[in-house]
């Protein structure tokens, strides 16, 4: 994560249809923001007014429920005060007569009277302690027997005193039986004494059950819409009536728009519930709009830009590229372009310097090739006639003091030699086939010093490929037998191995056990070698004055420096009395190049 704003930054700095994109995106930037700002700012609006009118409706439905409360609990007043009533219930006792029917048929017919006076009423009842009758209008009489229902009546009447309470329908009474199913009813019901005004009363209790349909039907008309849900609660927060087109889990969710309003009167609630969905239906709308405006402006910013980066930015891109591949080093470099305007001139312009430019370095390269080419050929020239003269030499004494058949073995390895070092045909060798023609010479002065050395090959196998130049090797294996087997009768070891190092260098080293060199005569080749490396090109006239000295090693030096470039090198290692040790390195991507050149 910590990478993606250095990336973005990189891109923006770097690329040019980046930075024009950035730029018309932040155009738009304030029309995005101010018209997302517009749209919530409306969402906000038309949320508090919705709240106002949903309170304002809410208002006018309490207080109607009020009205009506008011007017049921002076219908109960006026019944559980009335007189005659009382009298009728106070004079009828446990005993069941004729007469107390009559009574009960009297009671009855006022209570249906009262029942058509308020519409939300559905029904009213009253329980006679005495007979443990239960008279409603809605199923005339009967006894109840039960007496846990008797005694939750009479538990009532006397804690209720002269006062209002309300039940809820699934209120328990027991006997496993809800005050519901009790009395026949789905809805909140008023209960009260009988017999206000008699300190002695009985406790007979009158029950005033509410229309459950009727308070539905009011709470629907505050119902905005299917989805939403209006609930009328008690003072407890039960929940007397409730409709509504779907549920939750009884609390109100971050997505929904809730409004309660309490009753002074009653102490009872409404509550609206409405999703906010169904509220910024037509705002959501709009707000749709937007964003497909703002989705378009995007698409328009960067369509824009890419014509822009097309027509102006994308010609200089291609330049530029040109100019950096031109810089690797690449001459072949070409930038078409159909453009006739200022930016075309401009390429085409390039692209006359480039070639004006590949044909001037072409020219000076091949002259200076051929003149490297000449001076190379020069010192591996003179290769030839120095060991020929080493040899022929060799022949002499080995001919006076042996006058054996070595002599012929010695002349057979000189002419196959000789056969491969003249050869005009090739100038690069394998090292597998140089250490081949190299054997041909050590053989010759192993003949020499009476196989006084040995020689040991320690090839790596994947180096066995690698091309060499013809006779590389040959002078510094010559410096370690001359200077480092000479003068001994038996135990010379000459190694030569070669490895490659990393896919980039191949290394070969040939090490002697000889008496080593002196300290001061080593830093004396070590500082030679490293003034002519330190020479961009090596030239042979600038050794003209110390031409005999050093010779076999400044002229391996030379040619790898003219052949392989400056990365290629040559180390010395030499302790007295431990030997000698010459690595030379060669880059790897040079040797793959063979050069094929006429002597």
């Amino acid at each position: 994560m910590n990478q993606l704003p250095r990336k973005i930054a990189e891109a923006f700095s770097q690329n040019i249809q980046t930075r024009l994109t950035g730029y018309f995106l932040l155009i738009l930037l304030p029309l995005v923001i101010i018209s997302l700002f517009a749209v919530e700012r409306s969402r906000d609006i038309l949320y508090e007014q919705a709240v106002q009118r949903t309170e304002m409706a809410l208002a006018s439905a309490l207080n109607h429920f009020d009205l009506a409360l008011q007017n049921v609990e002076e219908i109960s007043t006026l019944i559980a005060a009335d007189p005659g009533l009382n009298e009728l219930l106070n004079k009828n006792s446990s005993s069941f007569s004729t007469s107390s029917i009559v009574d009960f048929s009297k009671i009855l017919e006022q209570l249906s009277n009262s029942v058509s006076v308020n519409r939300f009423v559905s029904q009213i009842s009253i329980y006679h302690q005495g007979s443990n009758m239960f008279i409603s209008t809605n199923f005339g009489g009967r006894k109840l027997r039960s007496e846990p229902q008797q005694a939750w009546l009479v538990d009532s009447a006397r804690r209720n005193g002269t006062g209002i309470s309300y039940v809820m329908a699934d209120s328990p009474i027991g006997d496993g039986l809800t005050f519901g199913k009790m009395t026949g009813t789905d809805s909140i019901s008023l209960i009260r004494s009988m017999d206000l005004y008699n300190s002695e009363r009985q406790s007979n209790l009158l029950i005033v059950s509410l229309n459950k349909s009727k308070l539905l039907n009011v709470l629907k008309t505050l119902q905005p819409a299917g989805t939403s849900r209006v609930s009328l609660m008690n003072e407890k927060g039960e929940v007397i009536i409730e409709t509504g087109g779907y549920e939750n889990d009884g609390g109100v969710m971050k997505d929904e728009m809730e409004v309660t309003l309490d009753s002074d009167y009653s102490s009872w609630r409404l509550a609206l519930v409405q999703p906010k969905k169904e509220l910024y239906e037509e705002t959501d709308q709009l707000r749709l709009f937007t964003f497909a405006i703002i989705g378009l402006s995007i698409v328009l910013a960067i369509v824009i830009s890419w014509v822009v980066y097309s027509g102006i930015a994308s010609p200089v891109l291609k330049l530029t590229k040109g100019m950096r591949r031109l810089s690797h080093g690449e001459m072949n470099v070409y930038i078409d372009t159909k453009k006739q305007d200022e930016f075309g001139f401009l390429i085409q312009s390039f692209n006359r310097m480039v070639s004006i430019q590949k044909h001037l370095i072409e020219d000076h390269y091949e002259q200076q090739l051929r003149l490297t080419t000449t001076e190379l050929k020069f010192l591996q020239s003179q290769i030839n006639p120095h060991f020929l003269y080493n040899t022929l030499d060799s022949i002499y004494w080995t001919a006076k003091n042996y006058e054996a058949e070595e002599i012929s073995e010695m002349v057979m390895n000189l002419s196959k030699f000789f056969r491969l070092s003249l050869n005009k045909g090739r100038e690069v060798f394998s090292i597998e086939e140089s250490i081949m023609h190299l054997h041909y010479y050590i053989r010759i002065q192993q003949l020499r010093f009476l196989d006084n050395f040995t020689v040991e090959y320690q090839l790596e196998e994947e180096s066995k490929k690698v091309k060499i130049l013809k006779l590389l090797l040959q002078p510094i294996v010559e410096n370690a037998i001359i200077h480092g087997m000479e003068g001994k009768s038996s135990g010379g070891c000459l190694i030569i191995s070669s490895r490659i190092e990393g896919e980039k260098f191949v290394h070969i080293r040939v090490q002697d056990n000889g008496p080593g060199i002196e300290a001061e005569r080593l830093q004396y080749i070590r500082q030679e070698l490293s003034l002519m490396g330190a020479r961009n090109v090596p030239s042979l006239a600038k050794e003209e004055e110390n031409i005999k000295d050093l010779f076999g090693l400044r002229n391996v030096f030379m040619r790898m420096r003219l052949y392989y470039g400056n990365e290629s090198d040559m180390t010395i290692e030499s302790a007295v009395g431990a030997g000698t040790t010459v690595n030379i390195s060669i880059p790897l991507d040079r040797c793959e190049s063979e050069r094929k050149e006429s002597v």
